[in-house]
């Protein structure tokens, strides 16, 4: 069965000026998010959403998380239809997106996952160990007893990664997840990510960085204003590493339609953050493993 299913969706923002901005220029007006996008994932894919600012990527994880619904088309994650069976759909699904404010400054990291954990159902009894096993996921076992106020936007995004976890969703959004991470906090992402495909869960990955998209995704869905206009597997050789002429087809069609110069060295960056990513995902445990994090953190930095 699909996990997740867009059927001729369509969404539309309506906008319109505030009551005293009557003697303003703001006007009525409407913003196609997305135009009849139409498309279907399975278990255990890494999707990658790409395109532009303003091109449909985050309207798209919020219509699969239930947050908006579409104006017309059908979204279904796991079988159930968002509009009829909302509640069915977000036991499902985890969300982890830059902007994510909800904690409890006051409280400590594995207070504030305590409560959300109570908030998405998790059982009393497996709260302890999930939350231990999601703080190890993210790099954050350290800092379980430190007040969230201390933390840092990339300690705060991790967080938000954690938050998502902890329900162990079939259907993981990530919405530009290292926007504010270092290097080597990137590489652990990207680790995790690949293990979480290997346990059957649904990663969809938003952003507009070619070279991520390339390096993590077993498919890239490319998104320009709304319209759905490509739909691709990243195919890879039996080495692991990536099928050069489908990649460089596809960043050729990328950076054409954001009308940017295509840089040579982008395709080498994707390849070393792939590379990368699948090394971490041969060393499960790289503390055990003698893993070097400083060689890892050099290559995600080549890659940025």
């Amino acid at each position: 069965m699909e996990q997740v299913v867009f059927e001729s969706v369509r969404k539309i923002f309506r906008h319109r000026p505030a009551w005293f901005n009557w003697v303003g220029r703001e006007r009525t007006g409407e913003t196609v998010a997305l135009k009849d996008v139409s498309f279907q994932t399975a278990s255990a894919e890494v999707v990658a959403l790409l395109g532009p600012n303003g091109s449909g990527k985050t309207t798209t994880l919020k219509l699969i998380s239930t947050m908006l619904l579409a104006d017309s088309g059908v979204v279904r994650v796991g079988g159930f239809d968002t509009r009829h069976d909302g509640g069915k759909v977000r036991r499902q699904v985890g969300i982890a997106v830059p902007t994510e404010r909800s904690f409890f400054p006051r409280l400590s990291t594995r207070e504030n996952l305590e409560f959300f954990a109570a908030l998405d159902e998790v059982p009393r009894c497996e709260r302890v160990r999930r939350i231990r096993e999601v703080l190890d996921e993210v790099g954050l076992e350290d800092q379980a007893d430190t007040l969230v106020m201390k933390f840092s936007s990339g300690m705060y995004q991790r967080l938000g990664l954690a938050r998502a976890l902890v329900k162990r969703p079939r259907v993981l959004l990530l919405d530009e997840p290292t926007r504010s991470l270092d290097a080597a906090a990137t590489m652990q992402l990207w680790r995790t990510i690949h293990r979480l495909a290997h346990q059957d869960t649904t990663v969809f990955l938003a952003t507009h960085n070619f070279a991520e998209a390339a390096a993590v995704a077993s498919r890239v869905l490319l998104l320009h204003r709304g319209e759905l206009l490509a739909d691709r597997p990243m195919a890879r050789q039996p080495d692991g590493k990536q099928c050069e002429d489908e990649a460089a087809e596809l960043r050729a069609l990328y950076f054409h339609l954001t009308s940017d110069r295509m840089p040579d060295e982008c395709l080498d960056g994707a390849q070393d953050l792939r590379e990368g990513a699948t090394r971490a995902e041969r060393i499960p445990d790289e503390k055990q493993h003698g893993d070097n994090p400083e060689d890892m953190s050099h290559r995600a930095g080549a890659a940025s």
